[in-house]
């Protein structure tokens, strides 16, 4: 097994840039598979899943090569939340593996509820849901407990390497990577030039000096996103704070339980109706708790910056979703149904309205 493991990492490291392509290319063939057969959702979700899945365990493989070469450092900087995740994934072995199942609950969950709703009965496929959100409520709570500060998402490493410019072997030069020694020897001249002795003269328009204030801008404009931040010098574990006070945990707390309360809410057909207001209201009660990042706390704005975002998915989740937003959306369809163009976007949209009535994982927090 191990043998067979270490055939396919050559071939991996060996075919990355094929990889990285054929990846891609299934990815995008997914969204157009549901509503062209009989059962094309659950297709078009499993292919999903496996591609996720296997492009967790591709970044992971390509990151530990890269590392392990001395010969080559990335040229541009590492991601905060790169850095931020893999130094936790890297020291804590605890924190690798809860986030690592997190995610892989992730890409699973909805491929899971298609097959429970195909063969259980609804109370059942409900069951199978609040134990799911039990699962990463758990997984969570102990990123939360390794770390004492709060969560990202995703909590592990995203790719930040181009697979189709690694190069096949540490002696060959790369477009992304950098050799960390110049070169011991200067490059050859090339032959149609070592007979020319006539200097080139100089473009009028090189001679012609450029304004000095504007020189002064592109100079400025060049150079400040290339200064250091004080996220740049940080210890990768220290870019977030640890969390303090009691209101702080009270908040995160809040966020973490906040899917399991309206998975739970939804199960039940007594609390069905208020599941969407509850849901709402932790939110909020969540946003208004946190603390509030300082200018030099990059990740952390990013992170809350992402949170806030997330509110918008509510337009597509319970009664909002059936009263408001579905309406709205089916008018804009039939308006564009037959315009060129826009009308492929409309059908794909139509094909994809009775999957978020269907399934609680589309749409879900």
């Amino acid at each position: 097994m191990s043998s067979t493991l270490k055939k396919y990492e050559n071939f991996l490291v060996k075919n990355v840039s094929t990889i990285s392509t054929l990846e891609s290319s299934l990815r995008s063939v997914t969204w157009f598979l549901p509503g062209r057969f009989k059962d094309a959702d659950l297709a078009s979700e499993g292919l999903s899943a496996i591609l996720h899945v296997s492009s967790m365990y591709h970044d992971t493989l390509l990151a530990r090569v890269v590392q392990s070469d001395p010969h080559w450092k990335p040229i541009l900087p590492t991601p905060l939340h790169t850095r931020y995740t893999r130094a936790w994934s890297d020291k804590v072995t605890l924190y690798k593996w809860a986030a690592r199942s997190l995610e892989l609950i992730r890409f699973t969950q909805l491929l899971v509820e298609m097959l429970l709703r195909r063969k259980v009965s609804d109370k059942n496929r409900w069951r199978g849901i609040v134990f799911l959100e039990t699962v990463k409520m758990i997984l969570r709570f102990t990123l939360l407990k390794v770390t004492t500060r709060p969560l990202l998402s995703p909590p592990i490493p995203e790719r930040d390497i181009d697979p189709a410019s690694m190069p096949p072997s540490s002696t060959h030069t790369s477009p992304t990577l950098a050799p960390t020694s110049p070169s011991p020897s200067s490059p050859p001249t090339p032959d149609h030039l070592k007979n020319n002795h006539i200097p080139l003269q100089p473009n009028a328009l090189m001679l012609t000096p450029a304004p000095p204030a504007r020189a002064d801008t592109s100079v400025e404009d060049y150079l400040l996103p290339k200064a250091l931040t004080t996220s740049s010098v940080k210890p990768s574990m220290l870019l977030m704070k640890p969390m303090s006070s009691p209101l702080e945990w009270l908040s995160e707390c809040i966020y973490i339980i906040r899917p399991l309360v309206y998975a739970s809410m939804l199960s039940t057909k007594k609390h069905e109706g208020k599941a969407l207001v509850t849901a709402f209201a932790m939110e909020l009660i969540s946003r208004s708790l946190r603390r509030t990042p300082s200018h030099s706390a990059d990740l952390e704005r990013e992170e809350y910056a992402r949170r806030d975002r997330d509110i918008l998915w509510y337009l597509l989740r319970g009664s909002v979703w059936e009263t408001y937003s579905r309406p709205k959306v089916e008018a804009v369809v039939e308006k564009t149904a037959n315009t060129p163009i826009i009308g492929i976007v409309s059908s794909l949209v139509k094909d994809w309205i009775p999957l978020v009535d269907e399934y609680y994982y589309y749409t879900a927090p």
